[in-house]
């Protein structure tokens, strides 16, 4: 089993899936889907904010959930087309609402690269010049998907920075390039949302792999540490 601290946090906002609900509903619809355990945020939590908004029916992967989610006063079914905009209740990007989600991962160790030294399985990536990278949480069993490698970024302290070399099964690989001297071990690095330069970075990474970005914030949101924030 991983250690707790090894995985990613999953930092979930009530303010902003409040905020996303709102406007859904008022957009109009009246099943909102919250399959895939709320899309990784959580369904008993999802559940209660849908409700509060308005909406009070919802699609739910199986009948145990449903009658979990009855006992928050909702009617819930297995089947069917959900009609209310699952983007915006859950501010993926393009919604034009605030990311409920945003997925964090922690440097676990930095180490000077020179340059034409590889890193990761396979050496995939060589340093161009002198660098330092960092190791950080967060790998394909976390939903970090292996092609994000040499084609995504994260963000740490407010700019962003590319993943380097294959994904490893629980930690990956970022250059942090001229901004090595101030990064210290166990910052934490932004894989998307938020309200920084990744709060998008979803969109990137379903043009990337070809996945759904519901897909991948579900499987993301699945397997990290789900924390609850104001």
């Amino acid at each position: 089993m991983t250690p707790t601290r090894s995985l990613p946090r999953a930092l979930v906002s009530a303010g902003a899936l409040r905020e996303g609900a709102g406007e859904a509903a008022a957009r109009g619809g009246e099943l909102a889907d919250l399959r895939g355990d709320a899309l990784g945020h959580g369904v008993l939590q999802a559940a209660a904010v849908v409700r509060d908004a308005g909406v009070h029916t919802v699609l739910v992967d199986d009948a145990d959930i449903a009658d979990l989610v009855r006992g928050h006063g909702l009617h819930a079914v297995t089947s069917g087309e959900a009609d209310v905009d699952s983007s915006v209740l859950y501010g993926l990007p393009g919604s034009g609402t605030t990311p409920a989600m945003q997925l964090v991962g922690r440097i676990v160790s930095t180490k000077p690269l020179r340059a034409g030294e590889a890193v990761s399985y396979g050496y995939l990536h060589r340093a161009s010049a002198d660098t330092t990278v960092a190791l950080v949480t967060g790998g394909y069993a976390q939903g970090i998907v292996r092609a994000l490698g040499n084609s995504a970024y994260v963000e740490i302290d407010g700019a962003l920075r590319p993943i380097v070399g294959r994904v490893a099964m629980d930690v990956c690989v970022v250059d942090l390039q001229d901004s090595a001297a101030d990064v210290a071990t166990g910052a934490d690095v932004v894989y998307f949302g938020g309200s920084g330069v990744a709060c998008d970075a979803l969109a990137d990474w379903a043009d990337v792999t070809g996945l759904g970005i519901a897909e991948l914030i579900t499987v993301a949101g699945s397997k990290a540490v789900r924390e609850w924030t104001r």
